[in-house]
Formats: C-alpha cells, structure tokens, sequence
C-alpha cells in the first residue's frame, strides 16, 4: 500500500506562520500536522505501507529532508514529488504517478482527524467523512440505500446531504484512478479551471466501482489560525497520554496546567503554562499566563497574558496582549 499527500499550498489563510515554513509543517501538539496525519492513517492501514509520496512546492531541502525523515521514521520510503502549478487535486496527486498503483490513501495535509477502525482493503474504494452542520462549504456525496455513493457534489447551495469529504480516500486500484485522472488532463476537463479529484472518481463510480463512506469520529481543521489552535486543543486531549514535561525542563515558581506539551530545553519562571498549551524547543515564559497557545521554538515571551494565540519561531515578545498570531522572527 502506497500513501499520497498533497501539500504544495500556499496556506495562505494561515499568515504569517507560512511566510516561513510549509503549513503541513506547523507543528500541532509539538509534532508536524502532516506526522499526525500519516501516524494516522498508518494506524487505520491493515497492509504495510511501502511507500509516502509528499506532493509539495517549492519549500526547499531542509523540508525535504524532514518530511523523508518522517517516512523513514514509520517504517517506509519517502517520495519528493513537485507541483508547480495550483490546478487542482487531480493535477495534484498525478505529479505522484509513480506511485499511483495498487492499493492507495490519498490525505490532504491540512486535515488531522481521529478514527477507531482499519481500513477495509476488499472494497473498491473508501471516502472519508463527517456529517456537518452547513454542507455549502464542502464537497458532499450522496447514498443510495445500501450506503454506496451515487453522487459527489461540490458545496451544494441547495441540501442534497450532510455527508462532508474529509479530503482522505482509499483507492483498492491506483491504476484505475490514475487513468481517470490522466483522461481528465488529456481532455482539458475542468471544473472553475481546475483538474478535480472527484470527476475522476465519479467516472469510476459509473464504470462500476463501488464506493463506501468512512465516518470519522472527529475531524479536525487546520486551515487557519483559530482553527489550528482549537485543533492543538483537541489533540492534546485526545493523545494527553503522548506527553510529559519536557526534556531538561527548568521550571521556577510556575504550574503547568495539564494537558499541555511542553519541549525540550524549555524555561519557566513565574508563570501559569495551560491547559493545552504547545511550547517548543529552547523558548523561555516569565511573568506569563498561557492558555490555549501555541508557541514554536526558541522564541522568549515575557510579561503575557495570552489566549488562543499563535507565535512562531524565534519571536520576542514583550508588553501586554490577550490574542495573537505572530509569525517567526517577530519582535514586539
């Protein structure tokens, strides 16, 4: 079994943050959003993954050698794969086509989720989703009554389902999507100028595939900084068995309010760190109250009442604020 992610975006909705680094390399309770995401998936997969196929940018080598460094780390060899034009998610995961064979998972890197079930490798194929309040935002599909998909729509304005894709799919034949996907490309078939994903699985579904839909029990958004932070919540919460103090930590007249993670080299004075804080590698908190926060590595906060806040990578950051989002290397 092979694993595709398509990651090239820009993330533009989570500026600053991805001015400097990748948005599927934010970290997300002090690991990459896109390890969780193939830790994952690596856990609903009853065959051994061979291969991860990272469809990324131009995000340059020390990424590169991350992001192989993450599939080493699982048991599998990673792939670099280029997309150097935003045309769609078919246009996407063909840029893997080497390793579109077999049996495959395509997952989207901005989507983390939790499920409590394998994968059923002796379907034709599994949409991933979750039942929504506002379907208009989303592709959707819709059931027949044995529960196979008879159409995917894209964000319906009037109610045709509540079932949202999640943006991860199993394939039991990459050949055969491959092939869907590469008529698309050949025939300059389009939807609003883009090659997409569900035309090629549509045009399975009516040659005879027959898709069923996995429900997730949550998923999880990292789109923009709300999001991301509300999904480090949920993360510390639901993997708190993950995290302890952190390496080397100095901690002097503070309280660590659990669930929290905290990274190595780490310095505490006189502060209230939590719940569900995300403190990086070599960052400093004095005089601070950090709730529901993520901060990156090496970065020094003083004098902070901060909540539901993002700081990056080698910030300094002093003064009074309640709500943030600052990118690397800010000084305030």
């Amino acid at each position: 079994m092979n694993i595709i992610i398509p990651m090239a975006g820009r993330g533009s909705r989570l500026r600053p943050h991805t001015l400097t680094i990748p948005k599927p390399l934010i970290p997300v309770a002090g690991k990459p959003m896109v390890q969780r995401l193939v830790e994952d998936i690596l856990k609903m997969c009853s065959e051994p993954v061979e291969n991860i196929g990272f469809i990324i940018g131009d995000f340059g080598e020390e990424v590169e050698k991350h992001l192989l460094g993450v599939a080493k780390e699982l048991g599998a060899k990673g792939h670099i794969f280029y997309q150097d034009k935003p045309l769609g998610t078919a246009h996407a995961i063909m840029c893997a086509k080497p390793l579109l064979d077999d049996k495959i998972v395509i997952a989207f890197a901005d989507t983390l989720f939790k499920a409590n079930f394998s994968i059923d490798t002796a379907k034709d194929g599994v949409i991933y989703v979750q039942k929504v309040e506002d379907p208009s935002a989303f592709g959707v599909v819709k059931l027949d009554e044995a529960g196979y998909i008879t159409d995917f729509v894209e964000k319906p304005q009037t109610f045709v389902s509540d079932l949202a894709i999640i943006g991860i799919y199993f394939i039991k034949n990459g050949t055969d999507i491959k092939d869907e996907m590469q008529y698309l490309l050949d025939n300059n078939i389009t939807e609003k100028g883009e090659f997409q994903l569900t035309n090629a699985l549509e045009n399975l579904r009516q040659k005879g595939y027959k898709f069923s839909t996995g429900e997730v029990e949550e998923w999880l958004d990292c789109g923009n900084k709300d999001a991301t932070v509300y999904t480090n919540q949920r993360v510390l919460e639901i993997k708190k068995e993950e995290f302890s103090e952190g390496e080397n930590l100095q901690s002097n007249n503070s309280v660590i309010i659990q669930p929290c993670f905290i990274g190595k080299n780490v310095v505490l004075e006189n502060s209230i760190v939590g719940p569900h804080v995300s403190i990086g590698d070599n960052t400093k908190i004095v005089n601070s109250i950090l709730k529901n926060t993520i901060v990156q590595n090496e970065t020094t906060i003083c004098c902070q009442v901060l909540k539901n806040s993002m700081i990056g990578n080698h910030v300094k950051l002093g003064g009074s604020s309640k709500e943030l989002s600052l990118g690397d290397y800010s000084v305030i």
